[in-house]
């Protein structure tokens, strides 16, 4: 396979990761880490999407010890990673971990990557709308700076990846309003369903139907719903639906 299909597909694995309705989160981190040290010719790569609080941040790398040190670096809040995501900079910073001032700076992520072979990291934040919602981290042992081609196409890489993991996000939020949506509409069939049967067995009108009703649910601290559906099933207490 040559460069142009690895790269044509990449970029299709990434957009598949999140059809089908698939949740929008982890799919598109492993495939980003999994692919991008074969496309950049890279020894190892990892990624961090972390929207809102970073403790709660999600990770992926390329293989098990890089995504052990990743997922490691964000209890550590320090490293590579961290440090992008807080100062959202941009396009990439390269960063030699064999420096004294990154030594002091990362105590716990410097050596663990050097123990592990690599000595050079360039992070490229994950932007949507100028927003910075994650971190592409490149590394390698090798003792010279990343390529400029390099980093140009693993800039294209994190940009795509933020714009599709972000709409992934708006899909599940709609997905999940609209289940809510539904639910509460449910509900209000039920509930009107109860208050069609007590107001015709009370010979009430449908408003002081609905008001005993909420009563009695509240008085005994159960959901309005729950009492109205063993209203229509013929279970409620008596006092609620007879004279």
């Amino acid at each position: 396979m040559t460069p142009e299909q690895r790269l044509a597909d990449a970029f299709v694995a990434l957009a598949a990761s999140t059809a089908g309705g698939s949740s929008g989160v982890p799919g598109p981190l492993s495939v980003l880490a999994c692919r991008a040290p074969a496309l950049l010719n890279i020894p190892a790569a990892t990624v961090v999407f972390a929207p809102a609080d970073y403790d709660a941040a999600r990770a992926a790398g390329s293989d098990p010890q890089v995504s052990r040190l990743e997922h490691e670096a964000i209890g550590w809040r320090e490293g590579p990673g961290h440090d992008c995501h807080r100062a959202g900079t941009g396009p990439w910073s390269q960063t030699a971990l064999t420096s004294r001032p990154i030594r002091q700076r990362w105590p716990h992520y410097t050596p663990r990557a050097l123990t592990l072979g690599y000595t050079h990291v360039v992070t490229l934040p994950l932007r949507e709308h100028a927003v910075t919602r994650g971190v592409l981290t490149l590394l390698s042992g090798a003792q010279h700076a990343f390529p400029p081609a390099t980093l140009v196409l693993s800039r294209s890489l994190a940009d795509f990846t933020a714009v599709i993991m972000e709409r992934a996000r708006e899909a599940d939020r709609s997905r999940t309003l609209a289940a809510q949506l539904e639910q509460a509409l449910a509900s209000r069939v039920v509930i009107e369903q109860a208050k069609g049967v007590i107001a015709t067995r009370r010979a009430v009108p449908l408003d002081e139907a609905f008001e005993l009703l909420r009563k009695h649910a509240r008085s005994r601290q159960r959901p309005l719903k729950d009492v109205a559906l063993e209203v229509i099933e013929g279970r409620a207490d008596p006092g609620l639906t007879d004279r």
